[in-house]
């Protein structure tokens, strides 16, 4: 089974590393990594409860190839939204993989 037909969208895939600030401490930066193919859905009610329940806000579901290399931590940006990801599953038979993320919004205007 071939999902590439369904994933509408380009996303750019933003990861965090840790960087000496060269006074004995750290910095975090987002660095790009690359980009994806995704399809950004709602998730269901189950699936935000299930969410809900592990302590995590679940607003969107971003399915990808399943070679995809998006990891936990992760921001997903495209399309004037940031998504950081908050897992990610896979089905048993590699078909695709989900990622469970949440929508950060601008603050102000």
């Amino acid at each position: 089974m071939d999902i590439t037909h369904l994933l509408n969208r380009r996303l750019e895939v933003w990861r965090s590393s840790r960087v000496p600030d060269g006074l004995g401490g750290w910095t975090t930066t987002k660095a790009l990594q690359g980009e994806v193919a995704g399809k950004v859905d709602q998730p269901s009610v189950r699936e935000r409860m299930l969410a809900a329940q592990a302590g995590s806000e679940q607003t969107h579901s971003v399915y990808l190839l399943p070679d995809a290399d998006v990891r936990r931590g992760d921001e997903l940006r495209g399309d004037a939204q940031v998504l950081r990801v908050l897992s990610v599953v896979e089905p048993s038979a590699p078909v695709y993989r989900k990622a469970e993320c949440q929508l950060i919004q601008k603050e102000g205007t």
